[in-house]
């Protein structure tokens, strides 16, 4: 049963893994085999997330990248390969949202900064792993989603379309690569408690309605993604691609009636 989930010998890379969900699902890779890179920006960060994995039995090296740079994204996915022999999942977690507001009052520039970052980086980096995984006889790239990408939104439009697009790459790379045992995957969380999602959960009203109307009564952890992620990676989720999955507290099901509504 334990080999389910079992990513021994398995090469994973988590883009924006310094903190949050991209920490998690790192830390819990490792915990389950993998060797994992660590990445973001800045190289302190990433070898605290690493030295911590390290000091708990397991292998993980530290690559910086800004992922609206296309050439250090080839330089992370070049130099992986050169540290471990190739890639077997790739995770593509980070992402921005510089502007909260209605899409109307978004600048140009914002949207560029939007749609680079967490569009064009997830196709580059799909177009670069995608044949080795191929060439390793299969793998498992993952796209940090949201729910933001299935419903409309007042404040977070122009971020609720980038991760709607990341959606459809997912299924567009499961179609193109599928024969070759290359498996696409979204994520979707719902409202999630990290730095990257502060503005919503750390503001009482809207932190009220979301835990108010969600079936659970509560937002998530970035371990309740990092599961879901293990999933997609291990030979658990081996029959999974082109799909979204949903892990929200039951938010997109439905709401739960209160007393007073």
């Amino acid at each position: 049963m334990s080999s389910l989930f079992d990513l021994t010998g398995k090469v994973a890379v988590v883009t924006g893994s310094s903190k949050g969900i991209g920490r998690a699902i790192a830390e819990r890779m490792a915990e389950h085999g993998a060797k994992v890179v660590i990445s973001s920006r800045k190289a302190d960060v990433c070898e605290d997330v690493a030295s911590g994995i390290r000091a708990r039995g397991g292998e993980a090296a530290v690559i910086p990248c800004h992922i609206a740079r296309k050439e250090e994204l080839q330089k992370l996915v070049d130099q992986t390969t050169a540290l471990w022999g190739g890639i077997d999942i790739m995770v593509s977690n980070a992402a921005v949202n510089p502007y909260l507001g209605p899409a109307a009052g978004a600048s140009d520039e914002v949207y560029e900064r939007i749609m680079g970052a967490n569009v064009r980086s997830n196709f580059w980096l799909a177009n670069m792993v995608c044949p080795q995984m191929a060439e390793r006889g299969g793998g498992s790239f993952i796209i940090i989603s949201s729910i933001g990408g299935l419903r409309g939104t007042a404040s977070l439009g122009l971020y609720g379309i980038s991760k709607a697009a990341d959606m459809q790459l997912a299924r567009n790379v499961a179609v193109e690569w599928g024969p070759k045992n290359v498996r696409a995957n979204c994520i979707a969380p719902g409202l999630v408690r990290t730095d990257f999602a502060r503005a919503l959960w750390e503001d009482p009203v809207r932190y009220r309605k979301t835990t108010r109307d969600n079936p659970l009564q509560r937002i998530g952890e970035p371990d309740e993604i990092a599961g879901a992620a293990v999933f997609l990676a291990s030979p658990a989720g081996n029959f999974v691609t082109g799909h979204t999955l949903v892990v929200d507290g039951g938010t997109m099901a439905g709401v739960v009636l209160q007393k007073d509504d």
